[in-house]
């Protein structure tokens, strides 16, 4: 079990469509450096609570929103309704995106010249590929997990829990070979079961497609880590993904790490101490005071 150290702080800021948007943080003592973590479709900020503990023992501070429509910030946009949990509000997944990033200006004036990575899992990962393509020189690293190639072709757009469902007999076998983690998922009010194409509408979700842009304007360096055994994309679409930053976008530090037999979510997986020390590990080298 995790043992806390760091306060967790509820914040709130009012996006450009008037939005009012939560996000937590947390403060490390003396600080290296800053994280700001984007979760994945159907999930919320807290549920990255340990990793985020993890990262402030290493001397990282943390800030992480509740996407639109997902967590407090849906909650709060749908009269506490948990029905409606997973519809974005005006603007749709651009807005969303947009979102994400008017959190940088409040990190940015919390924190000073401390170097800061975008850390984004699952349909996070997808916002922060987004994000880097147009403002690569916004951050000095950057993490995708449980991530895929953004095409039609490697990346799952169905079912994602059909590969693992016979494991099991919550529906989230996929996330982890963690069972407690798929149980606690079920079990969670502010988790949902979701299918992006039917929930933001064909043409919004489309705004998620694209590789990685030519030629970047700033050479970031890129951490991808997965499972063997992820069903959003799988080895070959992360392997592709990792060739097109170094190809396509000239990047000069990319590197992929793919846990074999782990699934979907490698924080949460029986083998997490791996991963957060591989993360960790990673940032301490690539994420420094210039």
């Amino acid at each position: 079990m995790v043992q806390f150290t760091a306060v967790r702080q509820e914040r709130t800021f009012v996006d450009s469509d008037g939005v009012t948007i939560h996000f937590l943080q947390w403060k490390a003592g003396k600080p290296i450096g800053v994280v700001q973590i984007a979760h994945g479709l159907g999930e919320y900020a807290a549920r990255y609570e340990e990793l985020a503990q993890k990262l402030v023992a290493a001397g990282y501070s943390v800030y992480a929103d509740d996407h639109r429509g997902h967590g407090q910030t849906g909650l709060g946009q749908w009269g506490g309704d948990h029905s409606q949990l997973g519809k974005l509000g005006p603007g749709g997944i651009r807005s969303t995106i947009r979102a994400v990033r008017e959190l940088l200006p409040i990190i940015r004036d919390e924190n000073g010249g401390l170097p800061l990575a975008l850390l984004g899992h699952s349909w996070g990962s997808l916002i922060a590929q987004s994000i880097i393509n147009e403002h690569a020189d916004d951050y000095q690293a950057l993490i995708l997990t449980g991530t895929a190639y953004r095409t039609l072709i490697h990346m799952n757009g169905g079912d994602l829990a059909k590969k693992h469902a016979h494991l099991g007999t919550t529906g989230y076998e996929w996330l982890s070979r963690d069972q407690s983690v798929g149980q606690a998922f079920l079990n969670d009010p502010l988790t949902f079961k979701a299918n992006g194409m039917k929930l933001f509408g064909v043409r919004d979700s489309l705004r998620l497609l694209g590789r990685p842009a030519r030629n970047l304007a700033h050479d970031i360096p890129v951490l991808i880590q997965i499972g063997s055994e992820d069903t959003l994309g799988g080895v070959r679409s992360a392997q592709l993904l990792a060739q097109d930053y170094l190809t396509r976008s000239k990047l000069s530090d990319v590197k992929l790490i793919i846990y074999t037999d782990a699934r979907h979510e490698i924080f949460n997986e029986t083998n997490r101490d791996e991963v957060y020390a591989d993360t960790i590990g990673w940032l301490s080298s690539h994420l420094m005071v210039e």
